[in-house]
């Protein structure tokens, strides 16, 4: 379970921001729970504020942790996305930090890195409520808790090469006191992004495991998109042990759909984008909520119709389908997620986040609790009305003026 995030010098996000998933108003959690950390958050803001690029952080975390070992050339530098509007960017560390709770004991995890090396690193645990040290890597070298096998870390930390990260060499040294954070950020971190339905549904089945299948049609359904079934026929497929990727021949995804004359199967290429990309969804989706973990889906809006996000959101929000304490972090600018879906929330005001940049381009993440909303305020409005920023401040006069401006320059041209 995701606590916090923070992230300083990663492409529009300069000074240091932190997305705190703690919650701040417990009246507003379902009856009988007692989450940690809030099941769903979402970012808000105009196009190009940096909402993306919150997302991409914490990607960026998750491939260094997952795969600096192998990216890595050794002598080689890092490839990082340093603030590129400050001289002093690219001379100055990136760094990502997470709070975890893994099994019920908090972990703190991170690194900064320069174009050519990782200059900190450290993990600490707090069981019962006191920090312990794991590691801690430095300019200087390596130090190790006395509760972990120094020699064997010691040995890791050896052949760790300057710009690798010693998590990820840890890791594939099965290291137990490294594993649990490792294991959040390979196996149970998603990320959906839009366009890649397509990809996913080309490569992975939708309806594996078996069992699965009832509730990936159950969810399509309760979509309300007129689809009564569907299916995979004549599939042949190549288990590579984890992603269980699909041959190319014989597969046919479809969907079934009652018309005048009964029920008719159609390809799932003729369904909307929006039908392919909740398909494409329920692996990730069903897979996080029954084992635990985090699924980002940037741009939530950019496929999904406001009241199937809502639905999505809703399934995080139960516990009674979200028995794991699973979560859910969306970027989106669709207002209408600040309002009511069947009389009730869709957000808590623990759960809303906005971005904005200023006039030099650096981005700026804060909580929609930072202005004390009551419980029963319009939010949507205030939103819209510009009450908590992060909206674009649009001139019409410049809007008319570009298009008149246009407008002579085609005259002139066709002139010519």
């Amino acid at each position: 379970m995701l606590l916090s995030f923070r992230v300083g010098n990663h492409r529009s996000l300069w000074e240091e921001q932190q997305l705190n998933l703690t919650p701040v108003y417990e009246a507003d959690r379902p009856e009988g729970t007692a989450w940690e950390a809030v099941p769903v958050a979402a970012i808000f803001g105009a196009n190009a504020a940096g909402k993306s690029n919150m997302v991409d952080a914490l990607r960026f975390m998750r491939r260094m942790v997952a795969r600096s070992h192998q990216d890595a050339e050794p002598g080689g530098g890092i490839n990082r996305t340093p603030f590129a509007l400050d001289p002093e960017g690219a001379d100055t560390a990136s760094w990502y930090v997470v709070d975890l709770l893994l099994d019920g004991v908090r972990h703190t995890y991170g690194f900064s890195i320069d174009g050519d090396r990782v200059r900190d690193e450290w993990l600490y645990s707090f069981p019962h409520g006191r920090k312990r040290k794991i590691f801690q890597r430095d300019g200087i070298g390596f130090s190790f808790g006395d509760s972990v096998p120094e020699r064997e870390l010691h040995l890791v930390s050896r052949i760790t090469e300057p710009n690798t990260l010693f998590m990820s060499v840890a890791a594939r040294s099965r290291q137990e006191a490294l594993l649990p954070v490792y294991r959040w950020f390979a196996q149970t971190l998603r990320f959906m992004t839009p366009g890649q339905a397509p990809r996913i549904l080309r490569t992975r089945n939708p309806f594996s495991p078996p069992d699965r299948a009832p509730r990936v049609v159950a969810l399509l359904r309760a979509a309300d998109l007129g689809i009564e079934d569907a299916g995979l026929d004549e599939a042949e497929f190549v288990d590579d042990g984890e992603n269980q990727l699909w041959g190319i021949r014989g597969r046919k995804l479809w969907v079934a759909q009652r018309g005048r004359h009964g029920r008719t199967r159609l390809d799932i290429g003729e369904q909307s984008e929006g039908t392919q990309m909740l398909l494409a969804y329920s692996g990730p989706v069903l897979d996080t909520l029954d084992h635990g973990g985090l699924l980002v889906i940037d741009e939530v809006d950019a496929s999904l119709h406001p009241k199937l996000t809502a639905h999505l959101v809703k399934l995080f929000q139960d516990p009674q389908t979200n028995p794991h304490g699973a979560q859910l972090i969306l970027t989106t600018h669709d207002a209408s997620l600040l309002g009511r879906s069947g009389g009730e929330e869709i957000l808590k005001r623990d759960q809303v986040w906005f971005v904005e940049k200023n006039e030099y381009g650096e981005t700026s993440l804060f909580p929609l609790s930072d202005f004390r909303p009551r419980q029963d305020e319009n939010r949507e409005r205030r939103y819209l009305g510009g009450s908590y920023g992060a909206v674009p401040f649009l001139s019409d006069e410049r809007f008319e003026a570009a298009v008149a401006a246009r407008g002579r320059v085609d005259g002139e041209e066709a002139g010519e």
